[in-house]
């Protein structure tokens, strides 16, 4: 037996494993790229190691890719074969289990596992932000939040982890509407740890939904070594970066970020393809060409469209699809998302493709042909629920924006209007340039339909 930084026992002889392995949690923490690397030694040198290839496959289904459930699976039988032959302590044993209740569609269990090891050994600090993940793949913003405050009064000013924790409360503050507070918690965290990516990146939450980019352009300037050594959580970094360029209107500084780092790489995550959809589709809706750009992204989501994995990926294969025009790929996508609606017992992720995925998803194929009722009707439908598909307020606004300009180009001006004030009473009462020019559309169009029928003659 080893103990971890947090003097919790490990079930490995090697001091070299233990290192290895405490490495791998402070880079998870941290987002780093070199978290696949000291994950890979531990496993090599410790083949029963049961937890580790938990973690594993637990990483695995992050992803959000068909294929890589399979390596889950893999990663989880070994996982149960390896403590049969090497007995794990509880707090393994947990993980085992955690990974067994995600690969079941329950990952409402994989957080009950991963709370009820906070709840005996709470500075396990990759429990936590495994729990902090989950919860945010469920939108469970306030869960994120409970999760977190239970655990600040046990780290101390020596644990490690604790600036990565106060970077994943500045989150949970921001997802919940406690900006101030949020903005605190993610400077402190970060001076704590000076490459915690996350709290920084929830600092530049706080300016996006308080309407206030050049702030946030001030506070991501001059600070990217703090992202600089991440994975692909770099292109999200990025990615708010130039929502603050477009809220400011310097498109020319969107599309060089777009160009320079957001798809430098030209990858496949899912993550990084909303990153650049949700993009794309704000420069569309503010009229600027983006040329092409919709290519690359449809060849890739086309590719991934029968993944079915997150409704959140999901949404954002489909937007790809819809800007380039692709509609029997975006059909073909569609028909896929009914069949998966009516898996009632598939576990909780397929629950939220009938709800509110297929309205949603139905919207978004109406958009993309021009049918701006039937896209509002059905955006409109999925809004109050748009917090199941996951990711954050951030992300998910390009839905909202989508809602809103369906409305208007329908003529749904009042409804428009009242989703554009419920949007601006989230972010503290400010109005970004997006509300703004929105609002002044409205006021434009009611002079315009002034004596003319609610909706025009079909």
């Amino acid at each position: 037996m080893r103990a971890d930084q947090f003097g919790y026992e490990l079930t490995i002889s090697s001091p070299t494993v233990a290192e290895a392995w405490d490495k791998m949690v402070l880079a998870f923490l941290a987002h780093s790229a070199k978290t696949p690397d000291h994950l890979g030694t531990v496993l090599s040198q410790e083949p029963d190691f049961a937890m580790a290839h938990a973690t594993k496959g637990l990483f695995f289904l992050m992803l959000g890719r068909r294929e890589f459930n399979e390596t889950a699976q893999q990663a989880h039988s070994i996982a149960t074969d390896a403590a049969l032959r090497t007995a794990p302590t509880a707090r393994e044993a947990g993980y085992v289990r955690a990974l067994g209740a995600w690969l079941d569609g329950h990952l409402s269990e994989t957080v009950r596992e991963m709370e009820a090891i906070l709840t005996r050994w709470p500075e396990d600090a990759l429990a936590m932000k495994i729990s902090h993940a989950t919860r945010f793949i469920l939108g469970d913003g306030k869960g994120m939040r409970a999760s977190i405050e239970a655990l600040l009064p046990t780290y101390d000013a020596k644990n490690p982890a604790r600036g990565y924790l106060f970077g994943c409360h500045a989150f949970s503050l921001e997802e919940t509407g406690d900006y101030a507070r949020a903005e605190t918690a993610g400077r402190l965290g970060l001076s704590l740890s000076p490459d915690d990516a996350w709290g920084l990146h929830a600092v530049a939450h706080v300016f996006d939904m308080t309407a206030n980019s050049r702030a946030g352009l001030s506070w991501l300037e001059g600070r990217e070594h703090a992202w600089a050594h991440c994975n692909n959580f770099r292109y999200h970094v990025w990615w708010h970066k130039a929502l603050m360029h477009l809220d400011q209107g310097e498109i020319d500084a969107v599309f060089d970020l777009y160009e320079t780092e957001i798809r430098r790489d030209k990858t496949d995550d899912f993550r990084d393809i909303s990153n650049a959809t949700s993009l794309l589709m704000r420069l569309e809706l503010e009229g600027h060409d983006v040329a092409n750009r919709w290519e690359e992204l449809a060849d890739i989501s086309e590719r991934r469209s029968e993944d079915g994995c997150l409704l959140f990926a999901d949404l954002h294969y489909l937007l790809a699809l819809i800007g380039d025009n692709r509609d029997m790929a975006a059909k073909r996508m569609l028909g896929r998302m009914h069949r998966d609606a009516k898996q009632t017992n598939a576990g909780e992720l397929m629950a939220r493709v009938a709800n509110p995925g297929l309205s949603a998803a139905t919207g978004l194929e109406a958009f993309g042909e021009g049918d701006y009722k039937t896209a509002f009707l059905n955006l409109g439908r999925a809004r109050r629920s748009m917090q199941l598909a996951g990711g954050s307020h951030a992300q998910r606004d390009v839905f909202e924006r989508l809602t809103i300009d369906a409305a208007i180009r329908s003529g749904f001006l009042d409804e428009a209007e009242n989703i554009l004030q419920e949007r601006t009473t989230q972010r503290a009462g400010r109005l970004d340039s997006y509300a703004n020019t929105r609002l002044e559309l409205i006021s434009r169009s009611r002079v315009d339909w002034t004596g003319a029928d609610r909706l025009p003659a079909e």
